[in-house]
């Protein structure tokens, strides 16, 4: 396989981890940088030994870039990612794809339209601990996935707010911890439950005055298989808990994962500091198995860095979806999937009822 040239839209903090992740992979090579401003898009540029432009189709010509990295701000990906994809490069967009499923929809159909590969951005879909629950569900391990529980119990502070200028507002970053922190774990429940059907919720602001979005929200789900799931996430327990998706089988069966512990990971600000674990496994003949996985994934934790390693695999599969003309794991139709879910949340809280999807 060619080496498949990436860009990146922008040079944020996200984009710095993805900079990284992108240069450790033999695969790939990132060629270049975009962003209006021109002091941030050189500086990056240097750092990277890349080209920088301000122009998306002048980049994506002149720079012969095969994708592109969207890592701007939230509600830029929709024109970031259309106007780079009209200029021939395949996409792939940092959660989440968009702030609304018409938005995606656009994405998609534009990609259909000129014949490029569309994904977004979840790499905790490769974490050991995940996989092993994919594959038990797969394999019939817990019978029928009928019970779910998301719960994120996270913090971010006044500073973290203040790092960028688009942070904490609608017009911004579009709305809170649903469309920031929550979408690798709202994508994890719908990869192991399936469609959502029906969705009630509340959300709110608990502690951080100084925003203008959700900190917190509630959500009970109702899937197309019959199953149901009760979602908790929040950005409201200092210094921060746990990230965990459990799920349990119509055989009795439980299994779940702790995707994050202690304080929770900032792209840009932190790295992750704890292994994802499988913390519930409960699955007739398997119950031992726990202790040795967690063995495991600990060492194997030790031996990568998990800020970046993670990503690597997700632009592996991407690079080699465009080389074999084949979708991607995270798709465009995956990403969307969250998006539809986080605005049904959104609208049962504004609207105080149920919302079927």
């Amino acid at each position: 396989m060619n080496k498949i040239r990436f860009g990146i839209l922008t040079y944020g903090k996200v984009a710095h981890l993805h900079a990284q992740a992108l240069q450790a992979i033999p695969e790939l090579e990132l060629v270049s940088v975009w962003g209006r401003d021109r002091e941030k898009r050189e500086q990056f540029a240097e750092t990277y030994n890349i080209k920088a432009f301000d122009d998306i189709s002048k980049m994506i010509r002149t720079a012969q870039v095969d994708a592109v990295l969207v890592a701007s701000p939230h509600p830029q990906h929709v024109e970031h990612s259309l106007e780079a994809l009209e200029a021939g490069a395949h996409v792939l967009i940092e959660k989440p794809m968009a702030l609304h499923t018409n938005d995606c929809d656009r994405i998609i159909e534009t990609a259909q339209r000129v014949n490029r590969i569309v994904g977004v951005i979840s790499q905790r879909r490769w974490y050991p601990a995940v996989q092993r629950i994919r594959r038990a569900i797969d394999e019939g391990k817990l019978g029928k996935p009928m019970i779910a529980q998301v719960t994120m119990l996270g913090w971010r502070d006044e500073a973290y707010y203040r790092s960028d200028p688009w942070r904490g507002s609608w017009t911004g970053e579009g709305g809170g911890v649903l469309v920031n922190q929550a979408p690798h774990q709202l994508d994890l429940l719908q990869w192991f439950m399936g469609p959502v059907t029906e969705v009630f919720a509340y959300w709110d602001n608990i502690n951080h005055p100084y925003i203008e979005v959700e900190d917190t929200a509630l959500a009970l789900v109702r899937f197309a298989s019959g199953g149901m799931a009760n979602i908790l996430v929040s950005n409201s327990q200092k210094p921060g808990i746990y990230a965990k998706v459990h799920i349990h089988g119509s055989s009795g069966a439980s299994v779940g994962v702790q995707t994050d512990g202690g304080a929770m990971f900032v792209a840009g600000l932190s790295k992750v500091t704890e292994p994802p674990i499988n913390d519930i496994w409960t699955i007739p003949g398997e119950e031992n198995k726990l202790q040795q996985w967690t063995q495991d994934d600990n060492q194997f934790f030790k031996s990568i860095d998990a800020t970046t390693y993670f990503h690597g695999l997700q632009f592996k599969d991407f690079a080699e979806a465009i080389a074999l003309n084949r979708p991607p794991l995270v798709d465009g139709l995956e990403g969307r999937k969250t998006i539809a879910l986080i605005e049904a949340i959104y609208k049962s809280g504004r609207e105080h009822r149920p919302v079927s999807l």
